[in-house]
Parts: structure tokens; sequence; C-alpha cells
């Protein structure tokens, strides 16, 4: 894809949209359902937010770089 093309709004809302679609497979894996963006198991989603955040420090852009880690907002001992 040519992230140069896109504007750093559209950089922006490409890895947030990233961040929800992890979240919300997240939150269907705490509730024993089935993910529907399948996000950690599908590898591209994982080039695609590395590409948009090599694009998005090559522009001097601030941004929350995504946490990939699997125990990300579970409190430790639950």
């Amino acid at each position: 894809m040519n992230y140069r093309a896109f504007t750093n709004d559209s950089l922006t809302l490409m890895y947030e949209a990233i961040r929800g679609a992890l979240a919300a497979d997240d939150a269907l894996k705490l509730q024993d359902s089935e993910t529907k963006f399948r996000v950690r198991e599908t590898p591209d989603w994982r080039h695609h937010a590395a590409d948009l955040e090599a694009e998005m420090i090559k522009r001097g852009m601030m941004f929350e770089v995504i946490d990939w880690s699997e125990d990300q907002g579970i409190l430790p001992g639950f």
C-alpha cells in the first residue's frame, strides 16, 4: 500500500481502527466468544500496523504504539 499518499489523519484513522479491532477481539475472547476480526491470528494485521507506524514515524507524527501483548487490560491474578 502506498502510505505516502494518505494524509496524517487517514494514517491515524487506519491505525486506530487496528487498535479498535484488537480491543474488540480481546473483549470477545474474554467472553469465550469467537473473535470477529482475527487480529491476533492474522499476521497481516501486524504488518499493516508496522507499515503505518513506519510512515507515521517518518512524518514525525506522535502516536501511542499498539500493545500487542495478550495480557493487556487484564489485572494480575485474575
